[in-house]
């Protein structure tokens, strides 16, 4: 399969988390902390902690660690100011 995070076009597979494929990708920094802009990226890997949290296909807040790729899927991060 194949997903789109921030523009960039990245393998991924079936079953896999999209913080998986993010991780397999390379992608450490999910989001930025809104007071500090201090990065965030995988904490607890099971939907408790919201660490992960991107934009998907314009949907926000979900949460990467739980939510399953899906082919073409747009992924957004929310580093550098973006929502």
């Amino acid at each position: 399969m194949r997903i789109t995070c921030d523009g960039e076009s990245l393998d991924a597979y079936e079953g896999e988390t999209v913080a998986g494929a993010l991780l397999a990708a390379g992608v450490r920094t999910l989001r930025t902390s809104p007071r500090r802009g201090e990065p965030r990226g995988l904490f607890c890997a099971m939907g408790v902690c919201f660490d992960c949290v991107v934009t998907v296909d314009d949907r926000t807040g979900v949460r990467a660690c739980v939510t399953p790729v899906r082919d073409g899927m747009s992924v957004e991060t929310s580093v550098g100011g973006r929502p």
